[in-house]
């Protein structure tokens, strides 16, 4: 009989991870501690729930999300799948409808006869009775957060994310997310839409600043209160996710080359590029409701409604989510991880998500699948080898367990991680974008030897559909 496998966590990788055994006939018993125990980010008991924000980033071919997302595809990504279908117009993006994409993932694992979902926190793990991924996302109980720091303790082995034998408040980073404001608030004689650079279709409302709006938002927000410190005197924030006032504290232009970035959107009314913008993304199929794009923020709801209002079009606006902080926990995967995801000191038990040290929803998906493959053919029995390095899949993985150690914090997929193309190519074909797109067709090529080697030792479950209907 194949070995027991356990999923803990339901959010985007866990969701993944399941259906990934299931499609090749093994049973799953996926726990979710929500809504029995819920977190500082949540707002529904759903699986794959997106909180942050409702962007699977870029969807240009030849870019690394692309690439990304084009390997999970073909693998057979129930996400994916499910985030193509309940899309939502967002330029050159894929943008999803947060509620619809969420509820169609539960449905989708709760008809899954081979899943069982139980509805309770995991607090302990026994690593010697069959297998277990852990994909209990970064905002990990502090139960389990001692549980995997037990699991982790070794002499010889540096521990989670803190020097040795630091406790599990050590193993953190800390993450925030963004406004969003009702659609009807918005006044749109004052904006404008358009896409950077002109790609894809106009689906993002543009607020233009002059220098005079620019500085006085600028001064008002570096005077702003945050929320109390109280434990957090030395926040630790992710470098891709720092809140809008700590990067308005590195410069007065810091923000105009960031997430206020006005290049590559002209204003139609006046021909001219505006001193600043802030950009929102539309949140649901219905367009009734806007995300501040990178608004993320650590301030007081009252000053957050204040200061927010000195932007253009958004004088009344009404606030159906303030900007929040929480806690985000991930393990220090070069210290214990093996590309397989499996830990060096127990091989039966996995890590996938945010936990294992990837950021980003399209890399926690990605890395659920990975997981979720490698549990299946652990329990079967089987021999697999990891994602081959020049995929997505495979730069990835070896980022998460060969990067510095003392250094390690997580990162999206980039084409910094993907395998080079020979020195020789890359004198001779100086274009970036034919140089990337070579990238991604070899990628593609060596996926999809690694899939059919795949498929010829573990195989899908009769009548199993790549993808279901939703």
């Amino acid at each position: 009989m194949p070995k027991s496998i356990r999923i803990i966590g339901a959010g985007l990788a866990g969701s993944e991870a399941a259906w990934q055994c299931a499609r090749r006939g093994l049973r799953v018993e996926l726990y979710e501690m929500r809504p029995v125990r819920s977190t500082p980010a949540h707002q529904t008991a759903n699986f794959a729930e997106l909180v942050c924000s409702n962007s699977l980033k870029s969807d240009t071919e030849n870019t690394a999300p692309w690439l990304l997302k084009e390997e999970m595809r073909r693998a057979g990504s129930l996400l994916m799948e499910i985030a193509r279908q309940t899309a939502i117009p967002a330029g050159h993006a894929l943008a999803v409808d947060r509620d619809k994409f969420a509820e169609a993932v539960t449905d989708a694992i709760r008809r899954e006869p081979l899943i069982h979902v139980r509805r309770e926190e995991v607090t302990r793990i026994n690593e010697n009775d069959g297998i277990t991924i852990i994909a209990s996302g970064p905002l990990t109980s502090d139960p389990l957060s001692r549980e995997i720091l037990r699991l982790s303790t070794d002499p010889s082995l540096a521990q989670l994310k803190g020097e040795a034998g630091a406790p599990s408040e050590q193993l953190y980073f800390y993450d925030s997310i963004s406004p969003i404001v009702e659609a009807d608030s918005i006044d749109m004689s004052r904006v404008y839409m358009a896409a950077r650079y002109g790609k894809g279709s106009a689906d993002y409302i543009n607020c233009p600043m002059t220098k005079e709006e620019y500085d006085r938002f600028l001064d008002a927000l570096l005077e702003a209160q945050s929320v109390d410190a109280k434990n957090w005197e030395n926040l630790n924030y992710f470098e891709g996710c720092l809140p809008i006032e700590e990067i308005a504290r590195r410069g007065r232009d810091t923000l105009r080359f960031g997430p206020m970035k006005p290049v590559g959107l002209r204003d139609p009314k006046t021909g001219q590029m505006p001193y600043a913008v802030v950009q929102l993304r539309q949140e649901n199929l219905r367009a009734d409701s806007y995300n501040l794009v990178g608004f993320q923020n650590h301030l007081k709801f009252g000053e957050q409604a204040r200061i927010l209002r000195m932007i253009p079009g958004l004088e009344n606006a009404k606030f159906l989510r303030y900007g929040q902080i929480h806690r985000n926990t991930y393990i220090n995967g070069p210290v214990l991880l093996r590309e397989s995801l499996q830990m060096k000191q127990h091989p039966n038990v996995l890590f996938a998500g945010q936990i294992s040290g990837v950021e980003g929803y399209v890399e926690s998906i990605a890395t659920g699948l990975l997981a979720g493959m490698r549990a299946a053919a652990l329990a079967l029995e089987a021999e697999l080898i990891p994602a081959p390095r020049a995929t997505a899949f495979g730069a990835l993985v070896n980022y998460i367990c060969h990067a510095d150690s003392k250094n390690f914090q997580p990162a999206n997929i980039t084409f910094d991680l993907l395998l080079p193309l020979d020195e020789a190519t890359r004198r001779q074909i100086r274009d970036k974008k034919k140089r990337h797109a070579m990238v991604c067709q070899r990628a593609l090529k060596e996926l999809q030897d690694w899939l059919q080697a795949y498929a010829d030792i573990v195989h899908l479950r009769a009548n199993q559909p790549l993808t279901p209907a939703v």
